[in-house]
This record gives structure tokens, C-alpha cells and sequence, in this order.
């Protein structure tokens, strides 16, 4: 549910703000057509409410899952080796995508094959892929802990004054992004660290991530609205990992 709703706000916020969201499309989206952004928003909104409904919801997760690995693969790596190689913070949203694709395959493993007696020849081939994504995933957690210590002064703002430790909750946040990337990667402890991520990256939703979306919805063309999807849907992730190797089939 959580991801799935993170994915369908990310595609309804296309109808609002213009152009294609930076995690989706980099740099250059504003000179694509907005028959084309609106096409793919609904085809992103179509796709949420499969994986809702349970509708062909694993086919559904499939082909988001090779169609994020596509953006990432031919539009945002490239736009980086041309743009900004060195940055660590310019790939950012090459890591998210990939974690969109990351969690949309993780999803698909939780997904029996019901939708006829036989799983189909889309699932069986598309899901070869399953087992990366959780490579994918924690990928981006463990690039974004490191991100963590590299703009340390910059995420301390981050956190919310009535909080205090700003430094403390910085590199804590930073070290437990690390070990949960590195636990996923490993499978040690994975179906606890993937539940205490998901806890994390939810209150970072509900204590961060929601405030800032509602007191600034246009700052940076809605990019902290933004910010509250993915927290939601990268959440999700982590409680939907966390009951796959809890419960293992």
C-alpha cells in the first residue's frame, strides 16, 4: 500500500507541477513534451492502483521495475557522466530511481503467481530480476549514509529543532543507512534491519519529510512533496523485506 501510494502521488504530482519529477527524468525533462509527462503519469497512477487492488499486481511491479531500471540506465547515468561525474550528491536521484526499481522487484517476490494456474511467460522472464533488487536497494541506502557524513553540515539542518542532536541524529542516521544497505546486500539480520529501515525512513516521513512538504509544496517546483512520496514508498520497501525473509516461502 505504502509503495504503491508513494508511486501513484509521485504520478498525480506531474499534473501539477511542470515537467517530469528530476528522480524520473534529470536535467533536461522541461523540453519534453507534456503529452508525454501526462502519458506516463497515468500509466505510473494505472500501475499504483494494480498493485493496490492486487490486479496483475506482480506484472504490474515487473515492468515498473524494468522501466525505472531503463530511466536509470539510459537517462540519469549518462546525463551524470556528462554533467557532473565527481559529485556525490548529483547522483542522487540515479540512486533513487534505482531504488524505485530496487523496491518494485522486492515487491514482486511477495507476489504469488495467482493470476492463472500457471505464472506467465511476462513474470517468468521479467522475473529473473527479482534477486537484484534488493542489490539495488541497498545500493542506495548505503551511497545515501555515506552522503550522510560527506554533507553532514547540510543534514544536521535538516532536522527538526524541537528534536536537538542535530549531530548525534546526522551520523546516526548516516551509520544505520550503511548497515542497513550492507544487510540487505549480505542477508545478515536482514529481516530485522529491513524492519527497524523501514521504521526509520517512516518516521523520517511523518517527523521531516510531511511538515516540510506541507509548509513549502513549491519550493524547488514541489521537490519536498516529492521527498514525501519516495519517504512513504522507500518505507513501505523496508516493512515488505522485512515480512519476506521473516516468513520465508
Amino acid at each position: 500500500v505504502m509503495y504503491a501510494l508513494g508511486m501513484a502521488g509521485l504520478g498525480l504530482q506531474q499534473f501539477f507541477y511542470p515537467g517530469f519529477r528530476p528522480v524520473f527524468v534529470p536535467g533536461w525533462s522541461e523540453l519534453l513534451p507534456s503529452p508525454l509527462v501526462y502519458l506516463f503519469s497515468i500509466a505510473l497512477i494505472i500501475g499504483s492502483g494494480c498493485i493496490l487492488f492486487n490486479f496483475h499486481a506482480k506484472s504490474a511491479l515487473l515492468i515498473l521495475a524494468v522501466v525505472f531500471l531503463l530511466f536509470a540506465l539510459l537517462l540519469h547515468i549518462p546525463f551524470n557522466l556528462s554533467n557532473d561525474l565527481i559529485s556525490p550528491g548529483a547522483w542522487t536521484n540515479a540512486l533513487k530511481i534505482l531504488a524505485f526499481s530496487g523496491g518494485a522487484l522486492i515487491l514482486a517476490e511477495s507476489f504469488d503467481d495467482n493470476e492463472s494456474e500457471k505464472p506467465s511467460g511476462l513474470n517468468l522472464t521479467l522475473g529473473r530480476l527479482i534477486p537484484a533488487g534488493r542489490f539495488f536497494f541497498g545500493i542506495m541506502l548505503i551511497a545515501f549514509g555515506i552522503d550522510h557524513f560527506l554533507y553532514a553540515e547540510f543534514v544536521k539542518t535538516l532536522v527538526p529543532d524541537w528534536i536537538g542532536g542535530h549531530s548525534f541524529w546526522t551520523y546516526f542516521a548516516a551509520i544505520a543507512l550503511i548497515g542497513s544497505g550492507v544487510s540487505l546486500i549480505t542477508k545478515i539480520k536482514i529481516g530485522l534491519v529491513s524492519l527497524l529501515m523501514g521504521l526509520m525512513i517512516f518516521a523520517w516521513f511523518l517527523i521531516l519529510h510531511l511538515p516540510r512538504g506541507i509548509a513549502m509544496p513549491d519550493v524547488d517546483n514541489g521537490n519536498e512533496i516529492t521527498s514525501v512520496f519516495q519517504a512513504l514508498a522507500f518505507s513501505g520497501v523496508g516493512f515488505v523485506l522485512s515480512s519476506i525473509y521473516r516468513y520465508p516461502k
